[in-house]
């Protein structure tokens, strides 16, 4: 009897978890299809996944991007954007993360206050202000203001990610390490760092994913189609005047989204390792 209703609720489960699933990813699955449609069945025939007819024009329309620029540009704009900024995210936020979580200096308490209060910070509120010091120093309608936060720490949240992780590794390797005549600096290096995986691939993937899909800060700073990130591209597809081309649009917009998903299946593993055990003491 007991075992009866053991197997009944699990499939319960099973099947509210799956029919939460398929109502998760049909918007992806309906992208994918309505890019395939022709425009005029896009909407009219918004409930079937299946086109009547396979347009794969699409792609090579959208492809080929507007006013002379292909969507290559764009792609690899992004591409570019999103790799310094994760590369330059792992390296300074985490030994950022060590000074908070290792050393001590002053106003150390005070920073670390900061540092959380700028998490509940709107990023409207530093909008205006950075775009007056940009614009005063030249950067602006370049790649150097989406470039420099990833260099300087990144997001405070991804710092604060790594310092909880940081604490949850025994200072007893540090001063093992320090016995064996290591400095601060090889401590990092050689013991914090290597430990640290889970935590940078978590950071990895979400910095990844939230600068792919920025959209705000390239629509603030770059002003030349050529520097324009796939973001922005995807939006040039809608005219204002209604004759938004559909199919290409959504081509491209699952092109867009096929580096996160390919991403996102390869490491996920190690992200739900690094959410699971950061914090951990």
């Amino acid at each position: 009897m007991h075992s009866n209703k053991r197997l009944l609720s699990d499939m319960i489960f099973y099947v509210f978890v799956i029919a939460i699933g398929i109502v998760m990813i049909y918007p992806i699955l309906w992208m994918i299809a309505s890019s395939l449609k022709p425009a005029t069945e896009i909407f009219n025939n918004a409930v079937s996944l299946w086109p009547s007819a396979f347009v794969w024009e699409n792609y090579p329309s959208g492809w080929a991007g507007f006013g002379g620029i292909g969507f290559a540009t764009y792609f690899r704009n992004s591409v570019m954007i999103t790799s310094i900024v994760v590369v330059g995210t792992l390296l300074t936020g985490s030994i950022v993360a060590y000074g908070f979580a290792r050393l001590e200096f002053k106003m150390k308490n005070i920073l670390f206050a900061c540092l959380m209060a700028t998490i509940m910070l709107p990023i409207q509120i530093t909008l205006i202000p950075q775009y007056i010091i940009f614009n005063e120093i030249g950067w602006v309608n370049t790649f150097y203001p989406l470039l420099l936060p990833g260099l300087m720490g990144g997001q405070p949240f991804f710092i604060f990610l790594l310092i909880q992780f940081i604490r949850g590794i025994p200072r007893e390797l540090d001063e093992a390490a320090i016995v064996d005549g290591c400095s601060k600096l090889g401590i990092y290096w050689r013991i914090i760092l290597p430990l640290l995986k889970p935590a940078l691939v978590t950071v990895a993937l979400f910095c990844f994913m939230w600068t792919w899909d920025d959209f705000l800060a390239p629509l603030i700073y770059l002003n030349d189609a050529s520097l324009h990130t796939v973001t922005i591209a995807l939006r040039n597809f809608m005219d204002t005047q209604g004759s938004t081309s559909w199919g290409p649009l959504l081509a491209m917009s699952s092109l867009s989204l096929l580096p996160q998903l390919l991403i996102f299946a390869f490491f996920q593993k190690h992200l739900v390792q690094g959410i699971a055990t950061t914090g951990l003491k």
